[in-house]
C-alpha cells in the first residue's frame, strides 16, 4: 500500500509562511514522493496567481482599509481570497499514480476531493469546461469554475492551482467554509453583484457549520479511499522550518515578489 506524507498545520499561518511552506515541500521532493497538506490563515489573505498584475486584479486601497494581507503564489491561476476557508496543498513526483500532464493530475485530485465530499453527505461533480472569456479575464478565480473544478448546483466550492517542473508539480486550493463573497466583491476593482450565486460554501452546501478540523478529516478520509493509501504523518522538522524561514524572507515576504510587475 502507498505511503503518503500528510501535514495538518496545528494552528493558522500568514499567507507569506504558507506559500513557502508549499514550495519548500515542492522543491524537496525525492523520487516518488507525494506530500498532502491542510492548512489555514491566521488573517484574511488575497494571493495572486504568479504571473498576475497586481493593479488589474485587486484593489489595493481597500485591502489596506479591510486588512486583507496579500500574497503571491508560486502556481498561477487567479486572486483568491483565502478568509474562512481551509487550504489544501498536494506535491508529487510519483508518475505511477499521476499523468505527466497538468489536466490528468488535476482530474485525479478532484476526484479525490469528490469522495471527501461524498462522505459529508454533499453530491458535487466536477465542471467540464473552462469558459474562454473567462480563462482571459481579471475575473476572481470563485467567478466560474475552470475545467475538472468542483462545483456543487453550478456553484464553484473548491478553486484550485498546479505548478509544473518536469515530472513533479504542486497543486493548491481553496475551500471556502462560510461565505466569503461579501469582502471579495470590496477587494477586486470590478465588482460583480451576482458572485455570491456563482460561489457556494461547504456551511451553505451543508445547511449547518462546520469547523475547518472537521473539514480536513473528511477530506483526509477521501484522499485514503480514492487513492488506497496509508499516511505518515509527518510534521516540517526544524531543519525544514529553517529553510521556509529563508525561503518566506527572500521571496513571500518580499514586495519584490508580491508587488512585482508582470509583463502583459
Amino acid at each position: 500500500m502507498r505511503r503518503w506524507r500528510l501535514i495538518v498545520d496545528p494552528e493558522p499561518q500568514s499567507g507569506a509562511r504558507n506559500m513557502a511552506i508549499d514550495e519548500y515541500l515542492f522543491n524537496s521532493l525525492k523520487d516518488k514522493d507525494t506530500v498532502l497538506r491542510f492548512y489555514t490563515w491566521k488573517r484574511p489573505t488575497a494571493s495572486l496567481g504568479s504571473g498576475q498584475k497586481l493593479e488589474k486584479v485587486l484593489n489595493l486601497e481597500a485591502c489596506q482599509r479591510l486588512g486583507v494581507d496579500i500574497v503571491r503564489r508560486p502556481t498561477g491561476g487567479k486572486l483568491v481570497l483565502h478568509y474562512r476557508e481551509i487550504t489544501y496543498s498536494l506535491c508529487s513526483s510519483d508518475t505511477e499514480i499521476f499523468p505527466t500532464t497538468l489536466d490528468g493530475s488535476y482530474r485525479l485530485i478532484s476526484e479525490a476531493l469528490l469522495t471527501g465530499l461524498k462522505l459529508m453527505g454533499l453530491k458535487a461533480e466536477m465542471a467540464d469546461l473552462t469558459d474562454a472569456t473567462y480563462a482571459r479575464s481579471s475575473l476572481p478565480c470563485f467567478a466560474r469554475p475552470a475545467r475538472h473544478e468542483i462545483v456543487i448546483d453550478g456553484r464553484k466550492l473548491i478553486g484550485s492551482a498546479q505548478r509544473r517542473l518536469g515530472h513533479r508539480f504542486l497543486q493548491h486550493g481553496s475551500i471556502p467554509l462560510s461565505p466569503q463573497a461579501d469582502i471579495l466583491q470590496q477587494i477586486v476593482p470590478m465588482p460583480d453583484p451576482n458572485l455570491s450565486l456563482r460561489m457556494i460554501s461547504l456551511e451553505e452546501a451543508l445547511g449547518r457549520k462546520i469547523e475547518p478540523r472537521e473539514a480536513i478529516s473528511f477530506f483526509i478520509e477521501g484522499f485514503k479511499k480514492f487513492f488506497n493509501l496509508d499516511w505518515e504523518e509527518k510534521p516540517l522538522t526544524e531543519d525544514e522550518l529553517e529553510e521556509v524561514e529563508l525561503l518566506e524572507k527572500s521571496r513571500y515576504n518580499h514586495p519584490f515578489w508580491t508587488l512585482k510587475e508582470v509583463n502583459g
